[in-house]
């Protein structure tokens, strides 16, 4: 049946994801670890639904608190889904926006684009580097072989950054054919790379502890102490992050 066979799809992609970026994942959790010990932010960067990879380490339980999530209005699938898709396309948008933030030279940031292709994605790399952040890019190189530049550079995402994590999904991300449909479906792309994401923070604390350095990270706000420990973390950070 689709959904056991879905699951081994699942777990074979995720097992040779973890095997083979192991490196990969090591080199992006130092630079944000670096970044957290400089006292700066981890900036998070994706266009419609992969806003949810910055929503997914941002403000949660556990969580670290150095995160800025980049959730960019224009390139959510709210008001209207295609909008994003006309957005992300648009070259010159993201890069400005970076700029309307606190940003420096020692910050980080994270960019989830699957395809990797398009305008939005390309530009917000190269306004980090230029500003001097180290650029982590979470994409797939099987899917980003197979299509063209969105930018007039000619680059796709993982042209630009400086380290890039594979996520294993196949060109298209829909992994599941049945005879009688015409295109195949369902994706695998965000377990992989919520994998990822939380490979990557929970290694960097792990770096930060071992140097010395206890990192903030959130508390639940269902527990008793969870609002004052939060409240704290929110005051020292509000203006490094835009959402809080």
């Amino acid at each position: 049946m689709k959904h056991e066979e879905y699951y081994s799809i699942v777990t074979e992609q995720m097992t040779r994801q973890f095997n083979e970026e192991k490196e990969n994942i090591e080199q992006a959790a130092r630079y944000c670890a670096d970044s957290i010990m400089k006292d700066r932010v981890v900036h998070v960067f994706g266009c419609g639904h992969s806003q949810m990879f910055a929503m997914e380490v941002f403000y949660r339980a556990g969580g670290l608190v150095p995160v800025n999530a980049l959730l960019i209005p224009h390139l959510a699938l709210f008001p209207k889904a295609k909008l994003s898709t006309l957005q992300e396309r648009v070259e010159g948008f993201s890069g400005q926006y970076l700029n309307l933030e606190n940003v420096s030279k020692d910050d980080t940031m994270i960019i989830v684009s699957i395809s990797g292709r398009n305008a939005g994605v390309v530009d917000m790399a190269l306004e980090a580097k230029k500003i001097g952040m180290k650029v982590v890019a979470l994409t797939s190189i099987a899917f980003s072989n197979s299509v063209t530049s969105r930018h007039s550079s000619g680059k796709n995402l993982k042209d630009v950054a400086d380290v890039v994590i594979d996520v294993k999904c196949v060109s298209g991300d829909a992994c599941l054919s049945l005879d009688k449909m015409p295109d195949k479906f369902t994706g695998t792309s965000t377990i992989l790379g919520m994998l990822v994401m939380n490979c990557i923070t929970s290694r960097a604390i792990e770096i930060c502890v071992e140097n010395d350095v206890v990192p903030p990270t959130y508390v639940s706000s269902n527990l008793d102490r969870g609002d004052a420990i939060n409240a704290e973390h929110i005051a020292k950070y509000h203006d490094l992050i835009d959402c809080l």
